[in-house]
């Protein structure tokens, strides 16, 4: 009954002695099938941009006392929100692609400084006429430099604290 029960054990019986140490010779030529592979990075700039974002956004919060003054820009447009994000309202806007905005502008490769300048004139009057005069400034991730810089400054000077 003994070798029956342990019949199992030949199935796992070591291998032989002269298989454990047989070395192989090492490739004397390495495989030159595979060309040389450079990898992209794993997060674009706009990945990267919305990680700032996100993080920012655990910070900044709009409420109707102070409500959050968000910036968005790409190639061609620029665009601002004054928003109360307790209430998920958004109290002001303005864009480069309204038409009484766009036809105030003539550019033709994306919105300058200048342009940003005026989108602050804009977005500053709009929220004064609305009796808004704090807001928490809201980057959307970018540096603060160039359009949005531009955008803040003018913002400031047209009567909006942050």
């Amino acid at each position: 009954m003994l070798a029956s029960s342990l019949s199992f054990l030949h199935s796992c019986a070591p291998p032989s002695s002269s298989s454990l140490f047989t070395i192989s010779p090492p490739n004397p030529k390495p495989s030159l099938s595979l060309p040389f592979v450079v990898e992209a990075k794993s997060r674009t700039r706009g990945e990267d941009r919305t990680a700032r974002h996100t993080r920012v956004r655990k910070k900044v919060e709009g409420t109707p006392e102070r409500p959050r003054l968000s910036v968005f820009r790409s190639n061609k447009h620029l665009s601002v929100q004054v928003i109360d994000d307790t209430n998920m309202h958004t109290l002001a806007s303005a864009s480069t692609m309204q038409k009484t905005i766009a036809e105030e502008f003539n550019y033709t490769s994306g919105p300058t400084v200048e342009v940003a300048k005026r989108m602050g004139e804009i977005i500053a009057k709009s929220c004064l006429e609305k009796g808004i005069t704090k807001v928490a400034f809201d980057r959307g991730g970018y540096l603060y430099h160039g359009r949005v810089q531009a955008l803040a400054e003018a913002a400031r000077e047209h009567g909006l604290d942050f």
